[in-house]
Formats: C-alpha cells, structure tokens, sequence
C-alpha cells in the first residue's frame, strides 16, 4: 500500500508517499489489521535529497519542496516522488541485487521525475524478529541506489515474473516525444511532455535492468485515446491484459471511460 506520511504539499503529494510492504499468512482472516505484518515506512522526501542530485535529468523541471511549480500554461510539474510500486523478488542467485536468504523483496516504482525512462526502488527487508525494514539498495560501489532503467517508469507499470521463461515481464506507456516544449504540445495531450499515455508496450527482462523490447501491446489513434495503466495475469501460454482506456469521448487522456481486454497468444514466443 501508499501511505501519504506528510501533510504539508500543496501539490499531487508523490513526494511525502511511503511504500509499505504487507505481509499476511494464508488461512488467517486478512480483513483483520492485525493479521498483518507492515514494513516501515520510507518516504521518498527524507530518503532522497533531490538538490543532491547531480548529472541525471532528474528532477528535469524546477521544482520546489512543497508546492506545483507551472510550465507552461496550466501544465506544471510537483515535487519529485515515487508511487504504484511493483514488489519484485530476484531469485538468480548470479543477481546482484539477490538475497539468496528469500528475505529480501525488492520495489520497483513509478518514478515521477518530470522526465521518462527511470524507475526508483527501495527494497523491504524480514528481519529475524518478523518485522520487516523498508530501505534504499545500494549498488557493489557502495551508491545509493534509487533511480534505474525502466522503459515506461515514469507513469504506472506492471512487472510480472514467469517462472517457465525466468523472465520479468513489463507492462508500460511508451514514450515518443517526451522533449517537445510544453508550452507546443498540442492540446489534447495531457499534462507534462512526458505524460504520454495512448501507447502500451511490453518488455521482458532477465534481471529488470535490462529490457528487451517484445511489441506494441496496444495503440490509440491520438494522444487522448489512452492505453494505459493496464495489468496483465499469465493464463497457460497466453497473456491476459486489462487497459484503463479512452475512446475519444473520454474527458482526458488521464480520466477514461473504458475498460479493454487484450489477448496475447503464445506470448512466449516473444522471445528472442
């Protein structure tokens, strides 16, 4: 889940949000809270110093800590964060970013920096007591880890892993035009330059940093017939994908009116 920990944004608050991994055991009553276990919460404000950030476009607008700052017109840009995490296990024990304990689950999420192809992650931790620690990763130099390679990352992903192929399978918006200006961007398309939603792709990966691409899953005919914020289940050999979708009567790109269903046979196959 999401937990909004601050309450002093005056903006969408993806800055002040926490991850928070849950954890139940099958048989108890879950609608209960106490049969949950909840990681602490890590909120993307007091994890990551976004005027520490050096030599990555991020954020890739001015910004400031607390408040919207406008762009062009009425499109602007809130404080940088994270949301709509993805929980990700590696169980290649060649990984990196492998526990080979199974105690560490990893979260891949959107990362709203005002530009596109990056994801941030943290990752929540069991400890010996039961409990379960949310904190950043880091990489063999000792870096901190948040922000990596994600086709797709700057709006809602879905990641699946298939144990028949060993792969992890993305389910994204593609971008196509990301640094068009805002204050040209026509005007049927939503928000920020890197707010494009019309186009669904999906991408398989051996480790989620590497990702190749396998098609167009779905495509609008203009920037507000929306494909996107979809999730997809593994069905036999076939994948099963529910797209939140517009068909141009919809109010914006972002508040659609419908809901579709995608087929992809054999979607194995995709592979190369």
């Amino acid at each position: 889940m999401e937990k909004v920990y601050y309450d002093d944004v005056e903006a969408w608050p993806v800055s002040v949000m926490a991850p928070v991994l849950m954890r139940g055991k099958i048989g108890e009553d879950l609608t209960k809270k106490e049969n949950w276990t909840f990681a602490s919460e890590l909120v993307f404000r007091d994890a990551v110093k976004h005027e520490q950030i050096e030599f990555l476009p991020i954020p890739f607008f001015k910004t400031e800590p607390k408040k919207r700052v406008t762009v062009a017109g009425d499109r602007g840009c809130a404080p940088i964060g994270w949301l709509e995490t993805n929980v990700v296990q590696f169980v290649d024990k060649n990984h990196y970013l492998c526990d080979p304990t199974g105690h560490t689950f990893h979260l891949w999420m959107r990362a709203h920096t005002g530009g596109t192809g990056f994801a941030a992650i943290a990752k929540a931790v069991e400890n010996d007591d039961g409990t379960i620690t949310t904190m950043l990763e880091e990489a063999p130099s000792g870096k901190k880890m948040v922000f990596v390679p994600c086709p797709g990352g700057q709006m809602k992903f879905h990641i699946l892993y298939d144990e028949i192929t060993q792969l992890y399978w993305l389910l994204s918006s593609q971008a196509t035009d990301s640094m068009t200006r805002a204050e040209l961007l026509p005007s049927d398309r939503f928000d920020l330059p890197n707010n494009e939603r019309h186009r669904l792709q999906l991408h398989f990966s051996k480790n989620c940093i590497d990702w190749c691409f396998a098609g167009l899953v779905d495509m609008g005919s203009s920037y507000k017939q929306s494909r996107h914020y979809a999730s997809m289940v593994i069905n036999g050999d076939d994948l099963y994908i529910a797209s939140r979708t517009g068909d141009g009567n919809n109010k914006s790109a972002h508040d659609t009116n419908m809901i579709t269903l995608h087929v992809i046979k054999n979607f194995r196959e995709l592979v190369y």
